[in-house]
């Protein structure tokens, strides 16, 4: 039987404000789509950064999250199409291009991406 929990979710480009019931054991937005929650989302597979959100509190497991490199994933970060609520959990929707620049910018602007992105670098 799974857990369930109560999920907040700022839609911070719409202004709008969303309370869901989630289960532990699926991906937190899928559960807000089949409650009829629109929320920004891309490739769906934890690949890109469209679905981020930065957790303001609880705990929340996403394991697939390629996407998201270790060092933002310890800053609060997460990817909600590849992310199971494992608490209560309050969360805010990121700009992508925000998350974006917090991830790559560093590389691109000194010139150190050679080769493929560096996810797993520090």
């Amino acid at each position: 039987m799974p857990h369930y929990y109560k999920v907040k979710i700022h839609n911070r480009q719409t202004g709008t404000y969303h309370t869901l019931t989630v289960p532990d054991d699926r991906y937190i937005l899928h559960s807000a789509e089949n409650q009829g929650t629109e929320l920004p989302f891309s490739c769906r597979n934890g690949a890109c950064t469209t679905c981020a959100v930065r957790v303001k509190s609880g705990i929340i497991h996403q394991p697939e999250a390629l996407g998201l490199s270790p060092h933002l994933r310890e800053q609060g970060y997460a990817l909600l199409c590849v992310s199971y609520a494992r608490s209560d959990l309050e969360v805010e929707t990121q700009d992508e291009d925000e998350v974006y620049e917090l991830q790559f910018g560093r590389y691109f602007a000194k010139g150190k991406v050679r080769f493929g992105l560096p996810l797993d670098e520090d």
